[in-house]
């Protein structure tokens, strides 16, 4: 039942008029402490999903406690009420929103939007926004606040106190979605009337902004307590208008369509037709007044209303219009054509000037050619919204100019002029910009590597993740019943770990996840204002490597010469020392052969001073020959990400080895037991497990990668609050052979600290008619003598020595030429373990 005496919300608690007055008074002190700790975006998009989640159940305990508080219009219109809000409050489309108006999913981040530069912008809220909602329209007080929430303000919101109570029990089942509190901390909900001026005056004087639906006099009533310097956002009346050109008023389909225009809504909508123009001169009453009498018989041809509830004024209102037009037939100026029961009128007015109607089916039929449509519509530019055409391509095009300089904000064709769009601006003006500051910080060449400033002041904070684990056939499982719609983006994974899996992206999540990419180059000490770039990644059979750092040096505005990695190494040489390329991209096994069969042309350039690699890592004897014989001074990984889960980690310039740190604004990273989903030991190895939060349609969460790390203790050197990791290995590369656990990175330490090596390893598995073999195949232009080797590898590592002792497996070392070693046939990358005994 509703509780008549506490019927205001506050933060959190339902209280009663003396302690919603009492906590009126001191309102400043309320909102600066809740400004004091900044709002996440996800942790608005995480509260408002699990809502709309539970308003789509209707099972859902959250569905029963609104019950008593939805207007009593019936089961049908209950039910559309809260599949409205269900909609509304859909992560998928709040975050479109989000990106439609503030051009990201999170705003709120101070990142470089040149990156060239380091200035640092980004939308930050207002403050505090009182809302002042209409008592006509139940979803409009609720959805207000939340458009507040997402901008990151401190919203307080009067509701009319005929309204039920709907906005407090809704917002206050927001707020319990969010178990930090942070959400309810920014909500606070009163229901009084508007003559009590002394509560709407505490509401409005400390706020930053203040919002008001309703009519002329409303917002004026309002106005009058907004304290100087604060913005003042109207959602006022608004008139809107059909425009038939001749072709167009003699089409049934158009007029049938008009009439559903009229019908929709009784016209409550702002979008709702009240006028409609032809494109004829003043005085040709015959064709307008013929065309009354179409649009007439449309209007009574539509389904007839139901029972309308009418109070004295609304009812006033339609008789007086009425009989004033009528009145004005004898004048010649008029013609009136009613339904004998009074449901709907048309009035013909041979006078163009825009003229309100009185609503519930009545429309105006006036003339008004396109040359004179400037200087009739331009002086109540204030009062328009939707401009429904009527006409060829043509004349649309050059009817939708004409209106837009008019003042209208909106044009549709005839038949949609109450219908919009995802995203679409309202009156002009897009909602969450009216509710936001554009804010920025501009600092030194310090800050040259630090792509986003946040990340030096505070860590990113999401939920965490709960459900099973998943590996990658649990994803592909998954993939089958993505919508079409949420797979714009195809792409192949490499193939390194068994059968190339597809992988869906929409061109949204793939444009967030190329930003982040970018921003980790940055971190890496990538220079997009002189560094020349050299794209030498594989493409081609949906494979995204190519194509994503083409996207990556896009965003970041840095010179590219996008070669692709290729055959013919001589070309791509001659290339790189023609454009003075200094940087390459690249997988290590194919800049390493590149480098070493061109080095004299390349050493001879000299130009070369970076690597940013990817998919594979160098080892300490190959970074070593670069930096010596090539005069490679910069070499860090590109980034550590999947081709299901996008970029996932990147290094600083503070980073060495396979230390990254995580991209916490898309992900969240869990590091558990080999054998046991449980979480391991601060610092202990463990699997690799990753929850994205920046994908549409897919829920990747617990994604167990496959690959092996552990979490790093402490900040970075590098002053970022990111959370930072070392990769160990792929958990195929550790291989049960011969009844022991053999790790090839163990095989590839060996062979840079005691044999010097800096070439590629392949170790090749194979099932023999006695026992089975492990051949480690090397290199023939850097491997030692393959005797010398073998006694190395048995030396440095007991498990073999016994194994092949006990003559439970053949080992040998093989030399091969570089280009026989085994690779993935998309990304090129070697394949470190090759399993033959299958």
């Amino acid at each position: 039942m509703t509780d008549t005496i506490n019927h205001h919300y506050w933060q959190g608690t339902f209280i009663g008029d003396d302690e919603a007055a009492r906590r009126l008074a001191t309102l400043p002190t309320a909102v600066e402490a809740a400004l004091g700790t900044p709002l996440d975006t996800e942790t608005v998009l995480a509260a408002c999903d699990a809502l709309s989640r539970a308003l789509r159940d209707p099972g859902h305990r959250v569905r029963e406690r609104l019950a008593p508080h939805l207007p009593a219009d019936g089961d049908t219109e209950c039910e559309e009420l809260l599949a409205e809000l269900a909609d509304f409050l859909d992560r998928s489309s709040l975050t479109r929103k989000l990106r439609r108006e503030l051009g990201s999913a999170a705003p709120q981040r101070l990142n470089r939007p040149d990156a060239k530069e380091t200035v640092y912008e980004a939308w930050a809220p207002v403050g505090l926004v009182a809302h002042i909602a209409p008592g006509n329209a139940a979803t409009v007080a609720p959805l207000s606040l939340i458009e507040g929430l997402l901008a990151g303000n401190v919203n307080v919101l009067k509701t009319s106190s005929s309204d039920t109570f709907l906005a407090q029990h809704l917002l206050a089942e927001l707020a319990a979605q969010d178990p930090t509190g942070a959400l309810a901390e920014r909500i606070i909900v009163l229901r009084f009337p508007s003559s009590r001026q002394e509560w709407l005056r505490l509401m409005c004087a400390p706020a930053d902004a203040v919002a008001v639906w309703g009519g002329e006099s409303a917002v004026e009533g309002v106005a009058a307590h907004v304290p100087a310097g604060c913005r003042l956002v109207e959602w006022g009346h608004k008139i809107s208008f059909a425009y038939l050109t001749q072709d167009a008023w003699a089409d049934g389909a158009t007029l049938t369509a008009l009439a559903r225009d009229v019908c929709l809504f009784e016209q409550q909508a702002c979008s709702s037709p009240q006028v409609v123009y032809l494109d004829t001169e003043t005085g040709n009453t015959e064709v307008l007044h013929a065309f009354a009498e179409r649009l007439a018989a449309a209007l009574d041809a539509q389904p007839a209303p139901a029972a309308a509830d009418l109070d004295p004024a609304e009812y006033a209102e339609l008789t007086t219009t009425e009989h004033l037009a009528r009145l004005e037939e004898h004048l010649g100026l008029t013609r009136v054509l009613a339904a004998p029961d009074g449901t709907w009128r048309v009035m013909a007015d041979d006078r163009p000037a825009l003229t309100a109607s009185p609503l519930h089916r009545s429309v105006w039929v006036k003339p008004l050619p396109r040359k004179s449509l400037m200087a009739t519509l331009r002086p109540m530019r204030r009062y328009l919204q939707t401009a429904g055409i009527a006409g060829s391509r043509t004349d649309t095009a050059e009817l939708s100019a004409l209106v837009l300089a008019a003042g209208a904000t909106r044009v549709t064709p005839v038949g949609a002029m109450t219908a919009g769009y995802a995203g679409e601006p309202h009156d002009g003006v897009y909602a969450l910009q009216r509710y936001s500051r554009r804010v920025a910080v501009q600092a030194d060449e310090r800050f040259a590597a630090t792509a986003c400033l946040d990340d030096l002041a505070r860590p990113a904070v999401f939920p965490p993740a709960t459900g099973p684990l998943l590996d990658k056939a649990a994803v592909q499982d998954l993939n089958r019943g993505v919508d079409r719609s949420d797979a714009e983006l195809y792409f192949r994974s490499g193939g390194s770990t068994g059968k190339p899996a597809l992988s869906l992206f929409t061109y949204a999540d793939y444009d967030t996840q190329m930003h982040a990419a970018a921003r980790g180059l940055l971190a890496a000490g990538y220079d997009p204002a002189r560094d020349r770039t050299a794209n030498l990644f594989y493409c081609g059979g949906m494979y995204g490597g190519f194509i994503s750092f083409f996207s990556i040096l896009e965003r970041l505005g840095g010179v590219q010469m996008p070669m692709a990695a290729g055959p013919d190494h001589r070309a791509t040489a001659e290339m790189i020392a023609a454009y003075e390329v200094d940087t390459l991209f690249g997988m290590p096994s194919y800049l390493w052969q590149l480098l070493h069969e061109e080095a004299d042309l390349l050493r001879s350039y000299g130009g070369l001073r970076k690597i940013y690699y990817g998919g594979e890592h160098f080892t300490d004897a190959q970074r070593r020959t670069l930096t010596e014989t090539f005069g490679i001074e910069v070499i860090h990984s590109i980034t550590y990400g999947s081709t299901d889960l996008g970029p996932l980690g990147y290094q600083c310039t503070q980073s060495s080895g396979s230390v990254h740190h995580l991209h916490d604004d898309l992900h969240t990273l869990e590091i558990v037991d080999v054998d046991e989903d449980r979480p391991v030991a601060p610092g202990e190895t463990g699997r690799l497990v990753f929850t994205t939060r920046a994908r549409r349609g897919q829920q990747l969460d617990r994604y167990v990668i496959g690959d092996l790390g552990r979490a790093l203790p402490g900040r970075c050197p590098c002053g970022s609050h990111a959370p930072r990791f070392e990769l160990l290995g792929r958990l195929g590369e550790v291989m049960r052979v011969a009844t022991y656990f053999l790790n090839y990175r163990r095989f590839v330490a060996i062979a840079g600290e005691s044999l010097g090596y800096g070439g590629e390893l392949q170790a090749v598995l194979t099932a023999g008619a006695v026992r089975e073999g492990l051949t480690l195949r090397m290199e023939s232009a850097h491997a030692p003598d393959p005797d010398r080797a073998r006694e190395a590898f048995l030396a440095g590592y007991p498990e073999v020595r016994s194994a092949v002792a006990e003559r439970l497996l053949d080992f040998a070392v093989e030399v091969v030429d570089g280009a026989a070693l085994s690779r993935t046939a998309t990304s090129g990358k070697l394949l470190a373990v090759v399993d033959r005994r299958r």
